[in-house]
């Protein structure tokens, strides 16, 4: 039988000629990545008139930057961890109980919350403290004691290392400072690579945050339980926008050849440091990353939190915040 006769054949038997099932396959998951980019853009769009910018947007040659400013005093600024926003440290009542004695400047740090993440740069440590210090300037405010939680450990050493005249002190809390293999850096560092990242930011990277978001919340608070006023503030919306997603993933995937790159500064360091981490921390291992940084540096203030996690300024709120406006634990 020739080949003409077996599609004859096939065409009487109503059966599909080869390569026709490969056909559909790729037409329904192309439809069906289209349909979940378009929920993706309209559940943004969503996040964004349900939660608008709440502090005052800065412009730095173009570049928008997203700074929630209030309290009197001396000057404080807070820098949000990989993923999060300046809502963070809203919901944890870190921002209030500063507001008591100091001025509170917290930075959406760029691609977060409503700050620009320009494209065709990499967004370094440096990079984003450049931006950030000249942000401040812009508010008339000199040499403020910075706060670093998690990945914004990393800005804080950056801030302090090319700007040194630009702060005061330091407060690093729940750090990376040295370059360890990370079980989530290549998952989440695909979001942050062009072209393959914007598709999974804009498809499938919303919908598996918003289908384990609340198990990855469990998990960066454990040991100790996720506080009702961060289930209920947090605008989980605005996290889950593909826009942010990609700077999560860019920042996750850069972490290793940061620290590496600031390490070898570290001896540079020679202002006032305080480094606290959160026993139980399922995130980061801080024996390894804190205690060994705190250990280098033989008059840093700080140590270990009992029972705090990775998150422990929501658990320990007025130790941190005695410690950022004070200096001690």
């Amino acid at each position: 039988m020739t080949d003409d006769d077996r599609q004859a054949r096939d065409r009487r038997d109503g059966a599909s000629p080869p390569g026709n099932g490969y056909g559909i396959a790729a037409a329904t998951a192309l439809g069906a990545l289209a349909a979940t980019s378009v929920f993706n853009h309209l559940a943004a769009r969503r996040a964004e008139r349900r939660h608008p910018p709440i502090g005052r947007l800065i412009d730095i040659d173009g570049v928008r930057v997203h700074a929630l400013d209030g309290g009197t005093g001396p000057p404080v600024v807070l820098l949000h961890g990989s993923g999060s926003l300046v809502q963070d440290f809203i919901t944890s009542g870190l921002v209030d109980a500063l507001k008591r004695t100091n001025r509170v400047i917290v930075f959406d740090r760029p691609g977060y919350g409503y700050s620009d993440r320009p494209r065709g740069q990499l967004w370094t440590p440096e990079r984003q403290a450049r931006l950030l210090v000249r942000a401040l300037a812009a508010l008339g405010i000199e040499r403020p004691v910075v706060f670093g939680h998690s990945w914004g450990t990393l800005v804080a050493l950056a801030w302090a290392l090319d700007h040194p005249d630009a702060v005061s002190r330091l407060v690093l809390a729940s750090g990376y400072y040295y370059p360890t293999p990370r079980a989530d850096m290549i998952p989440t560092g695909l979001t942050g690579m062009p072209i393959v990242g914007d598709m999974i930011a804009s498809s499938w990277a919303p919908i598996q945050a918003r289908l384990f978001g609340p198990l990855g919340n469990k998990a960066i608070f454990s040991p100790a339980k996720v506080p009702q006023a961060f289930r209920d503030n947090m605008p989980f919306g605005l996290m889950m926008r593909p826009s942010q997603l990609r700077a999560t993933g860019a920042d996750s995937g850069q972490m290793p050849i940061a620290a590496a790159r600031l390490a070898k500064r570290y001896a540079e360091l020679a202002l006032p440091i305080a480094v606290l981490w959160g026993e139980g921390d399922k995130l980061v291992d801080q024996h390894g990353q804190s205690r060994r940084f705190h250990a280098s540096l033989p008059a840093a203030a700080g140590g270990e939190l009992a029972g705090a996690g990775h998150m422990l300024h929501h658990v320990h709120t007025q130790a941190v915040a005695r410690c950022i406006a004070e200096g001690s634990v």
